[in-house]
């Protein structure tokens, strides 16, 4: 079961990867998790936006029409998932450089349990202030660093040395996403595709 997974993950991460190794569901497993958990955070934020404000300092609570915070959660739900099936590929494509040789669906699995506490933080947009929410995300990455560190020798099943440098490799081009999806939205957002304010 998909909670298993994320529960296994935050309490024993070591263990819950010899499980994922042994098990290996199917593509459509791991989409149905990603599909899940990239839900969470993109309803918050819809919340947040469009019924709550976002505080940022000591001015007054930002909020978005109910148009633009929807075709916000739409567009964070769709870079979401977009990211995962990115790095899955990556993961996929560098595999062979540091000797393992995965299918899609292993490299697809590494992905979505990786970037999952880091899609999860999302979450704490349901309280909207943005120093809270920047500390867990910060959180979020920080854990799915650990865990593409600590899963990848056991799931391409390469020798610790060779895992990390992968990890490596793999936790740079993830960052590259992220710069390029951020690079992205602020293109649409100043090419007419911006928000909405209420006034």
């Amino acid at each position: 079961m998909i909670l298993n997974h994320i529960w296994g993950l935050y309490a024993h991460p070591q263990d819950e990867w010899k499980t994922i190794d042994q098990r290996h569901e199917s593509f459509t497993y791991a989409f149905t998790h990603i599909l899940i958990v990239a839900l969470l955070p993109c309803l918050a934020a819809y919340h947040a936006s469009a019924n709550m404000g976002w505080s940022i300092g000591t001015r007054d609570p930002i909020h978005l029409t109910q148009n633009s915070a929807i075709m916000l959660a739409v567009a964070m739900y769709v870079g979401m998932m977009a990211a995962v099936f990115a790095l899955a590929y990556l993961i996929h494509w560098m595999a062979k450089t540091f000797g393992a040789d995965p299918t899609y669906t292993q490299s697809l699995e590494l992905a979505a349990y990786t970037a999952t506490p880091a899609i999860m933080s999302g979450i704490a947009a349901i309280y909207p202030e943005l120093w809270f929410v920047t500390l867990a995300f910060l959180a979020g990455v920080a854990y799915s660093v650990y865990l593409l560190y600590s899963g990848v020798p056991i799931l391409m099943h390469i020798p610790e040395e060779r895992g990390f440098l992968y990890s490596s490799s793999v936790v740079t081009a993830g960052l590259i996403l992220m710069v390029i999806l951020m690079v992205a939205s602020a293109i649409l957002w100043t090419n007419g595709f911006g928000p909405e304010y209420i006034a």
